[in-house]
């Protein structure tokens, strides 16, 4: 089954990469495998913490930890050491066989390797991530790590520069996209969209975006709806069209507020107020995220409940 609500988190938005950008490259990259700040407690030097990442119980939280720590070195300079960490990571991944785990990460540790100059093997970390796409068992995930591999592909700054490659995945995400049921398949669309803005592929990008716009109006399920219109205001955002996206996001939270079913309700939301925080309107995310805290705590399933509580709660406690 498909996710109920995913993370924004598996969107690669390469915005602003030029070299002053790195940073914010990175720490997009280190979400994106689930890499957060870390608590404040345990291993203080890096020759502890590289130890620790090494103990993982499981190879994915290995290369998670081992991400981890190639950001702080990056952090504090340490180009090298930060590259062969990262290496490290790419090479746990690449021995493992699991696709629905392995995919979207090693796009993530490819967008890092690239963005400090690791080249070749972030090439490496796409071709193996292109592979592994195939048995990514979600349709919008599958779209996702096609079509954020190809933005690093494309970009020309911090990624690969390879126009050719990137239209070619951007071409597979869009296919894929079109073919993804349509409760999901704005979701599906804004990834391609964003991939296409990201990958430097102007013309296609700006097509894409009507067409997610189409596919989310048109969509008689209200919580896809808002949820669509959410991700085209998150991609409007990203490419700079802020009054576009603050109508949309406007437009999905009017949509979400109508629906009558307290769960769909907090989900659309939930949707809206992540795509809101993306934007950088932190005072309007946390007053819809609000709302869908109100609306998930009146869902009637006991498990359920606790479930869209939890994730609203913590998408309230990235806005800290």
């Amino acid at each position: 089954m498909i996710a109920a609500n995913r993370s924004a988190a598996f969107r690669f938005p390469l915005s602003a990469l030029g070299k002053p950008g790195l940073p914010i490259l990175l720490g997009i990259c280190m979400a994106a495998v689930g890499c957060g700040s870390g608590s404040s407690k345990g291993p203080t030097s890096i020759n502890d913490q590289l130890a620790q990442a090494r103990t993982q119980s499981a190879p994915d939280r290995q290369a998670v930890a081992l991400l981890r720590v190639a950001s702080k070195q990056n952090a504090a300079g340490d180009t090298a050491g930060a590259t062969k960490t990262a290496k490290e990571a790419f090479d746990v991944l690449e021995r493992m066989d699991d696709a629905n785990a392995t995919a979207a990460r090693l796009v993530s540790t490819a967008g890092f390797l690239a963005a400090i100059g690791d080249k070749s093997t972030a090439r490496k970390a796409l071709g193996v991530a292109e592979e592994r796409s195939e048995g990514v068992g979600d349709p919008v995930r599958q779209v996702s790590v096609l079509a954020d591999a190809g933005a690093i592909y494309g970009n020309k700054e911090t990624g690969l520069a390879d126009s050719a490659k990137a239209t070619s995945l951007l071409t597979q995400a869009r296919d894929k996209a079109l073919g993804v049921d349509q409760r999901y398949r704005a979701e599906a669309l804004a990834a391609v969209a964003l991939g296409y803005t990201k990958g430097n592929v102007a013309e296609e990008a700006a097509s894409m975006v009507e067409q997610l716009l189409e596919t989310a109006r048109s969509n008689d399920n209200p919580r896809a709806k808002a949820e669509g219109l959410a991700a085209a205001a998150n991609v409007k955002a990203q490419i700079g069209k802020a009054d576009e996206a603050t109508a949309l996001l406007e437009e999905a939270a009017t949509v979400a507020r109508e629906i009558e079913r307290t769960e769909s309700r907090a989900y659309a939301l939930l949707a809206v107020g992540e795509a809101t925080a993306e934007s950088g309107d932190t005072a309007t995310a946390k007053s819809v995220l609000d709302e869908a805290y109100a609306a998930a705590d009146k869902v009637g399933d006991p498990g359920q409940r606790t479930l869209v509580m939890s994730k609203v709660s913590r998408a309230l406690d990235r806005l800290k």
